[in-house]
Parts: structure tokens; C-alpha cells; sequence
């Protein structure tokens, strides 16, 4: 009889550690600067993100997010919280986006998550070879694979070739925010993927991951009159030249003085790839490209909404961890810049808010620099899963219990290989040209660290100027502090620092980096 109830006493507690793991939902948007959004100092005072902006006040928001410098290579550091360098078999093979890797080589950790009891779901924008995963990292996916289907990739917001759970692809129409936000809600209320009774029971992590709002930049219908009369703050270097800056960027020319002196794109479109609809909807200045930009955020507001209605609705709000972030942000003229990929806050930076009121801290702000790769640590010690694979993200767990913790000294080491990925990046590239992304957007590889106060960044071309900003002082970076001998001690410093990160991260290249200018 005692065996009885120690077997049922041993059941219950099982039951109560599966059940105290929470439920995670990470809403993944693209190109999202952190001015797009209302809460955060920098945004325009004509925002209105009021959804997201009430995650922020029930939750912690990170004033200084750097999750990757494009789009694929967010996505590969999160899923295997590792630095693009340290991301083996990932590659950009074929028409673009294509992509691939191989599995074995290339762990992504939802599938720890499904091995330790999750039911794991990804709803959207697949960015990450055409292999997307289903069976293996996910039990439930409805995804538009962009490097399985490269004629479709330009469908950002329309007409575009679905996925379901592995299946052949068919076309769905609709704005596909919202399509993604249905699909979401379905997923959650357990009428979608969560059908049977044994998953309805599992806690469960779903990324779902918005094509907005990237380029073209379209809203919704129902939002295309909205901030009429609305003006841009125009960056004070959206022209070249820019002194004490490397060459590519002091002497970027993506604007141009258009009608009556505002300035506008100089190309008349988008400078990205396999993009429908390039030139803008309301006009090509840089007034009407804002305004539309700002009005695709909207629907994403409202699916934020609808996400924290339906789980409040099925109870599950209190145990559900709810994080927004984007890939990363986008420039509108900051740095002469009207795409990502540049080492600068204005092409970068996004928002990152994590909100669970009955276990973190409410309406606090975290100024500590955190990246895509910090964001597994928390997903992993939350679901009690342990990774068979160095993670080189850090610990941000402690910052969610004490977001001003004055003793959390670890600065954020942020990294740019084009699209190269594992070994691919062990040498850098003699001639740069070689990599697409710099034969195209002219931007180089980058080394870049990030502390409480400035930004040392190291272009990884021969002889090119080093950078250093006081982000307290110049949050623009447009004042250079490495060319003043006032300044060598600190850069110096952050010099150093960032080939430790390099080396403890395991970079090859960390020790036969090009270079720099002469001091």
C-alpha cells in the first residue's frame, strides 16, 4: 500500500515540474527598428504601438538589442545559439535565398525542446536552408520557405506558397500578417497542432516569425490612410561625406536630395533582393517611405493584441513567456543607409521585450547589450533542457530577475560574415569582393563590442580606421573617438576585449584579423 502512494506521490510531483515549465511564445518580426515602436525613447512621438508598448509595461524591456546583422544569420544564432562563425554545414547555395546545412552538423535546439517534453511549433517566415525542420525541430510548422522556393521569395505580404507539416506547398492569399496571427491564435487555442489530447497537455514554444515589416514595406489595407501629415527626423549624416568614418561608410550614397530639397532614395527603390513592389506606395522621399514603414507596424500591433487576448481567454497567460524582438533593425538615411547589415544602432538595433508578470519584473528597463545567441540560455534554463553543444550566448537570466544588476560586467560581442557560416568563415576573405554581400552592398565584415558606455567596431578590411563611440554622449556615433589620443586607453581596451570574446567563442580568425590603420 505505501508503494502505492509513493508511486502516486512520485507521479504528482512529476506532474508539477512538467506543469511548472512554462508555455514560450516568441514573436519574431523583420527589419523592426526599435524607433518603430513606442516605448522606446527613440521612436517618433506620432507612434502608436499600444499593444506591444502594454508587454513593455508588464515586462522587461532591453533598450540595446543587437540580434544579427541580417536576416538569415539572426535566425542560424538563434536556433543554435552560436556565432555565424561557429554555425558548421550552414550555407547560401543556389538562386537566392537558397540555403543549406546539414542537421547532424548543424543542431537547431527545438529539437532538445521536443526530446525534453515540448511541443514545439513555427508559424511564418522560414529563412534557414531549405530544409525547414518539420519532424525533427518542430512537431507543427505552416511556414512560407523562402530558400526552398526562391520564385516566391518576394512575396512578403501576399500570394504566398505555404508549407504545412512538410507537405507540397500551396497558395494562400491573404495579408500574411494577419494569415501568421490566425494561425497563431489556432495553434494556442488548440485548434490547430496542439489537437491531441497528449500535446494539448505539453507545454509548448512557438516562433513565429512575421515577414513584416521588410521591404516592400507594404501595410494593410485598412492602415494605408493612417498617420497622415506625419514627418521623418532626417538623420543629421544621411549624406556623405562622413569624416573619421571607414571608407564604405563615410562614403555611402543612398539618398539624395529629391523635390523640394527632402531627401529620397537614389536608386527610386529598395536596394534588397527578391523583393516585389519595390518603389514605394505613398512616394519615394523619405517622409512617405517613413509614414508607409511605420504603418506596417500596425498590423503587427494588433496580432500582438490578439496573441495576449487569446491567452488570457484559455488560461494561459500567467504561464506563458512572451518575447518580441525583431532580426534586426533597419536604417531610414542613418549613415547615408536604407538597408541593415552595417555595425551602427541606426541600421541594427531592434526592440527586445520579455514579458512574464508572474515571475519577472514589471515596466523595468535593461540597458545591457544582449544578441540573439543570449536568448537560448533563458528558453533553456526555463524548460529545464540542457544543450549537447557550446552555446556562446550569455546567461541573460540573472537580468530578468534584476534588470539594472550593476555586477552583470559581460560586454556583447557582435559579428558580421556576410553570408558565410562554420568553417567558410575560419580566413578572411583577402578579397572582400568575393563575399556577396560586400559585391553587393558594399558593406565588409565586421568585429564589434558592445559595453555599458561605447562601441568599439573593427572593420575587417587592411588598413581601415577602428571605430569608437560613447553611446551616453553620441547614441548617433557620428563623432569617432578611436582617432583621439584622448580615447587610445579605451580602445585599446575594447580592442583587446574583442578578440577575447572572439577566442572564447572559438573564431579562427580571431587571431589573424587584417590590419588596422596605423595609430
Amino acid at each position: 500500500m505505501r508503494s502505492f502512494i509513493w508511486l502516486g506521490l512520485c507521479l504528482l510531483f512529476v506532474g508539477a515540474n512538467a506543469d511548472d515549465r512554462p508555455n514560450i511564445l516568441f514573436i519574431f518580426t523583420d527589419d523592426q527598428s526599435h524607433r518603430s515602436v513606442g516605448c522606446y525613447p527613440e521612436a517618433y512621438d506620432w507612434v502608436k504601438t499600444p499593444n506591444i508598448d502594454d508587454l513593455a509595461e508588464k515586462g522587461v524591456r532591453f533598450a540595446n538589442c543587437y540580434m544579427g546583422s541580417w536576416c538569415m544569420a539572426s535566425r542560424a544564432m538563434f536556433l543554435t545559439g552560436r556565432y555565424t562563425y561557429g554555425i558548421q554545414s550552414m550555407r547560401m547555395e543556389g538562386e537566392y535565398p537558397g540555403s543549406e546545412y546539414d542537421p547532424e552538423e548543424c543542431p537547431f535546439f527545438p529539437a532538445e525542446f521536443r526530446k525534453g517534453g515540448y511541443h514545439t511549433a513555427q508559424i511564418g517566415k522560414w529563412h534557414t536552408g531549405t530544409d525547414n525542420g518539420f519532424g525533427r525541430d518542430w512537431d507543427f510548422q505552416m511556414v512560407w520557405n523562402r530558400p526552398a522556393l526562391p520564385g516566391n521569395s518576394g512575396k512578403y505580404f501576399d500570394g504566398q506558397l505555404i508549407q504545412v507539416n512538410g507537405e507540397k506547398e500551396k497558395l494562400i492569399e491573404g495579408y500574411s500578417t494577419d494569415n501568421y496571427t490566425d494561425w497563431a491564435v489556432d495553434y494556442i487555442e488548440g485548434k490547430r497542432g496542439r489537437t491531441e489530447s497528449s500535446e494539448s497537455d505539453k507545454p509548448w514554444f512557438l516562433w513565429l516569425c512575421y515577414g513584416a515589416v521588410h521591404a516592400p514595406f507594404t501595410p494593410a489595407d485598412r492602415h494605408l490612410d493612417a498617420y497622415p501629415g506625419v514627418k521623418a527626423k532626417i538623420p543629421e549624416d544621411i549624406y556623405p561625406p562622413r569624416e573619421g568614418k571607414p571608407e564604405y561608410s563615410r562614403t555611402k550614397e543612398q539618398w539624395i536630395p529629391g523635390p523640394n530639397g527632402v531627401p529620397a532614395m537614389k536608386s527610386g527603390k529598395f536596394a534588397g533582393r527578391t523583393i516585389d513592389d519595390q518603389e514605394g506606395l505613398l512616394g519615394n522621399d523619405i517622409h512617405s517611405l517613413v509614414r508607409q514603414y511605420h504603418q506596417g507596424v500596425l498590423a503587427l500591433d494588433e496580432a500582438v493584441g490578439r496573441l495576449v487576448k487569446t491567452l488570457k481567454a484559455t488560461d494561459q497567460y500567467d504561464n506563458t513567456l512572451i518575447v518580441f524582438a525583431s532580426d534586426q533593425g533597419i536604417a531610414w538615411g542613418q549613415k547615408g543607409f536604407q538597408v541593415k547589415l552595417a555595425p551602427y544602432d541606426g541600421t541594427i538595433r531592434g526592440p527586445l521585450i520579455i514579458s512574464m508578470p508572474k515571475k519577472y519584473p514589471q515596466g523595468e528597463v535593461c540597458e545591457k547589450a544582449v544578441g540573439a545567441p543570449d536568448l537560448v540560455p533563458l528558453f533553456c534554463d526555463l524548460a529545464k533542457v540542457e544543450l549537447p553543444w557550446k552555446i556562446h550566448g550569455r546567461d541573460i537570466a540573472p537580468l530578468m530577475k534584476d534588470p539594472e544588476a550593476a555586477d552583470w560586467d559581460s560586454p556583447l560581442l557582435m559579428v558580421h560574415t556576410g553570408m558565410r557560416y562554420g568553417e567558410d568563415c575560419d580566413v578572411v576573405p583577402e578579397d572582400m569582393s568575393t563575399d556577396r554581400i560586400f559585391s553587393r552592398q558594399g558593406i565588409p565584415w565586421w568585429v564589434s563590442l558592445r559595453d555599458d558606455r561605447f562601441k568599439y567596431i573593427r572593420n575587417l578590411l587592411p588598413n581601415e580606421v577602428e571605430e569608437l563611440y560613447d553611446m551616453e554622449k553620441d547614441p548617433e556615433e557620428l563623432q569617432n573617438l578611436a582617432l583621439k589620443t584622448s580615447h587610445r586607453d579605451t580602445l585599446q581596451k575594447m580592442r583587446a576585449q574583442a578578440i577575447q570574446e572572439l577566442l572564447r567563442t572559438d573564431c579562427k580568425f580571431a587571431e589573424s584579423m587584417p590590419p588596422v590603420a596605423t595609430e
